[in-house]
């Protein structure tokens, strides 16, 4: 008996799953990577046929014959094929060669225009669509990039988190910033959301944490690179799996559930969000306070034509606050997020007395 499918033609009865080489890189590369998934659960065969790179000369994708070789891992082993499309003719290609799924890559979804040209290629298909989160954190340019497909007559829409570049040093490729997604989740419940790990994390071994951590957070599925020997990957190398790895990984993977039947666990975590709830007015209370005093202390700078924001004590605030912090199991980036836009709003609520009584 055939497992039912849900409007994207994949089974329902199992998590999103797709999987494949970063790139299309040899018929026999494209066609041993298909083979050695086609039994483990994978929704489609994900390759990159044209890469986009920041510099020239650089492995950039093999181009339409790719696509040749991806129709025939299609026809041999039964799997679904999804590739990425940044222009018009990238969608023209793959409309002919049939493909089953298709994603917009981050570097597309930065610019407006390039994704409406892409929405022009796809109007009057309906082929399903993922849109990568753009490479800056910005919650309204990913909805936009959405919204262009919709409204290019794609029913069949969904998110990638890829995770966002960043000038700052950090053990990822690109941070997670779970909070966009998060975001794009709550102004958008009905979009799907996968989440691509490799690409967040730039090295294998850090993958499986942040799948976890994915599925923990509701995500609807993955998107993993995966090619028989990384080591000789044209592209990416350090952040692709082995198959074996990736049926390891896959097996250990923890499903989470929003609910739980358990009466005695509705019980309790009823009790700790009341306790939360109560914690929350007492905190906004206390930043109601803060403001006021803020109030004072910019109409005592406007008396005086002092600067609204104060460099030497914002480090001070931010030296202490982080230490004190620390002292109470809050990570750094935590406090210096929350003093950040505690800070901000003060110096709005200064800068507002400062223009009404200019006005």
């Amino acid at each position: 008996m055939k497992a039912d499918l849900n409007e994207w033609g994949f089974p329902m009865d199992r998590m999103f799953l797709a999987a494949g080489p970063c790139s299309a890189e040899s018929r026999e590369q494209v066609l041993e990577s298909a083979k050695a998934l086609a039994s483990g659960g994978v929704s489609f065969l994900r390759a990159g046929i044209w890469k986009p790179r920041t510099r020239p000369g650089s492995f950039e994708g093999v181009g339409l014959k790719g696509l040749a070789w991806m129709d025939q891992a299609r026809a041999e082993t039964g799997l679904k094929i999804g590739t990425e499309v940044a222009e018009p003719a990238h969608v023209e290609a793959c409309l002919e060669y049939g493909l089953d799924i298709l994603w917009v890559g981050a570097r597309t979804a930065t610019n407006p225009f390039s994704v409406q040209a892409i929405a022009d290629a796809l109007r009057g298909t309906d082929i399903p669509v993922l849109v990568k989160n753009p490479m800056n954190a910005d919650v309204g340019l990913w909805m936009g990039a959405i919204e262009r497909l919709a409204n290019a007559g794609i029913t069949r829409l969904g998110a990638i988190h890829r995770g966002f570049s960043s000038e700052l040093e950090t053990r990822y490729r690109n941070a997670p910033n779970w909070k966009a997604p998060i975001e794009l989740k709550r102004r958008m419940p009905e979009l799907p959301m996968i989440c691509d790990p490799s690409h967040i994390c730039g090295k294998r071994e850090l993958i499986p944490a942040i799948a976890q951590e994915a599925l923990d957070l509701l995500f609807d599925g993955l998107m993993l690179e995966v090619h028989p020997d990384p080591t000789v990957a044209l592209s990416d190398a350090e952040q692709q799996l082995t198959p074996q790895q990736f049926f390891d990984l896959i097996a250990d993977l923890k499903l989470s559930h929003e609910q739980s039947d358990s009466a005695a666990f509705a019980s309790r975590i009823s009790e700790l969000r009341e306790t939360v709830d109560g914690l929350d007015s007492q905190l906004l209370h206390v930043l109601s306070q803060r403001m006021e005093v803020v109030r004072k202390m910019g109409a005592l700078k406007m008396e005086q034509n002092v600067s609204t924001f104060q460099p030497h004590r914002w480090q001070e605030i931010v030296d202490d606050r982080v230490a004190k912090g620390a002292g109470m199991d809050l990570s750094e980036s935590f406090v210096l997020q929350l003093m950040q836009s505690i800070h901000e709003e003060a110096i709005r609520q200064q800068e507002i007395r400062r223009v009404a009584g200019a006005e």
